[in-house]
Parts: structure tokens; sequence; C-alpha cells
């Protein structure tokens, strides 16, 4: 039963590529943006996201999900949405929270671009980083940031992501420098490969699973900053259980992926 519901679903998925296709895309870039009770951030994140986005000859769609805030969240997008009616912003108020992975995947079945890009609605990327990123696109499928000497992590939260880096490399085969954050990609390609978590650990199945196809990749070092309000919720104990789940997804989709080579 599970296998003919995983099929039919894989052909749903390869009809809508086809449509993208056929439209060539309507915009070049959709850029996901989750948040949850983020009413003191949001608003100047994606006010960010509008100047930096003006420096570039592309077009582009703001998808916002609103992952079940309890706060002002909603009114705050609903001012920004009002402030820039001339910009392209597609809202999924949720009232229950699904999880980033979940909507991850799910935002790439709603959007509209070629590209595919997360920008977290707590205001915790660079505009530096962000322009290094789309300075580079089109030239690798993947586009995967990772932080170099410019890390403003403190101790704890460096050591804790070398280490599942690690662990992810060391199951999958591969010698990727970072597993998390705003990856650039091939909006048909999450498409195609989502993974199966709902969790924190979903970019690194997915890429994980982008690299057993042999996809195309480009490492980009740029800055980072600690968010300024609130705490991350990835070290609840629901998140590290989902983050084991996908481990054992990648270390199971190797194995797979070395008897049966694509």
């Amino acid at each position: 039963m599970n296998m003919i519901k995983n099929k039919t679903s894989l052909i749903e998925i390869e009809k809508k590529i086809k449509i993208r296709e056929q439209t060539k895309n309507v915009v070049d870039i959709t850029f996901y943006v989750p948040c949850h009770n983020e009413e003191e951030l949001i608003y100047r994140t994606l006010d960010k996201l509008i100047k930096i986005i003006n420096k570039f000859d592309l077009t582009f769609e703001i998808l916002i999900y609103n992952d079940g805030s309890t706060d002002n969240t909603h009114n705050e997008i609903l001012r920004f949405i009002q402030d820039n009616s001339n910009i392209l912003v597609n809202l999924v108020n949720l009232k229950k929270s699904r999880g980033l992975g979940y909507n991850y995947f799910d935002g790439s079945h709603v959007g509209l671009g070629k590209y595919y890009m997360m920008i977290c609605g707590d205001d915790s990327e660079t505009k530096e980083s962000i322009l290094k990123i789309l300075k580079n696109i089109g030239s690798a499928e993947i586009l995967i940031p990772y932080f170099g000497y410019g890390d403003k992590r403190n101790l704890l939260r460096k050591i804790l992501s070398r280490f599942y880096t690690w662990i992810v490399n060391l199951l999958n085969g591969k010698n990727i420098k970072y597993y998390n954050g705003v990856v650039l990609h091939l909006r048909e390609n999450v498409m195609r490969y989502s993974s199966s978590t709902s969790g924190f650990g979903y970019q690194a199945e997915l890429l994980s699973n982008l690299l057993f196809h042999n996809k195309s990749y480009k490492h980009i070092a740029i800055s980072n900053q600690d968010r300024e309000v609130g705490f991350s919720r990835a070290f609840r104990i629901k998140n590290i259980l989902s983050v084991i789940h996908s481990l054992l997804q990648i270390f199971l989709k190797r194995i797979k992926s070395e008897i049966w080579p694509i």
C-alpha cells in the first residue's frame, strides 16, 4: 500500500515539474520565509530582503509561512504586505505549527520560482551573506553556505554544529562544510528529492539525497549573526529525535545507493 502511495506521489510531483517547465517558471526565485512568534523581527527581515533583492535583475516572490504564531507576527506580516503592495507576497498562515522541514518542502510545491532559498524570519542572515549567495546564482544546482572565520556563534553551538557536520559526512560519505542554513536550490530538486522529516535534519537529508544523485554544488563562505530576540527551538527533545531519524535515513540511503548505484 505504501509503495503504491509513494509511486502516486512521485507521479504527481513529476506532473507539477513538467507544468513549471512548460511555463518557464513564473519568477526567477522564491524566497521561503518561515516564522514562529517573530513579531519583533519579521518586518525587519522582509524589509531587508527587499532592499537586497532590488540590487539584482531578478524577478522574485516572497513565500511566508507563519507557523502557528501566537503573538503579533501575523499582523506584522500584513503590515509589510500593505506597505509593499507592488511586491509578490504569498502568505500561508497556519493555526497549528507543522515544523520547519514540513513547511519547507510544502513551500517548494506552492512556490513559483526556478530557484528556492530560505530566509529565516528571525533576521539571522546578514545582508552580506544573502548578497554573496545571490551573486553566485546559476553557478551550480546547489549553493551551500558555510561559516568561515567570521563565525559569531557561541563556543558550544560551534562545537555541536561541527560535530553534527562530521556525523553527517561520516554517514553519507561526502565532504560538505555545513548542512543547515540558507541553501539555494533549484526548486524542482527540492520537490523531487524531499526528505522524510519535518524537523531540523531536513536540509542534511535533502542535501545527501541530491549528492547521491550527483547534483552539482558550490560552497559559499558567509558571515553570520546570532538572533537578537527570542531563542532557538533546535535543542528541544522532539527536534533532537527528528535529527536522529534523519541521520538514520541518510545512512540507509547511502547503503541503498551503494548496492544499487544511481
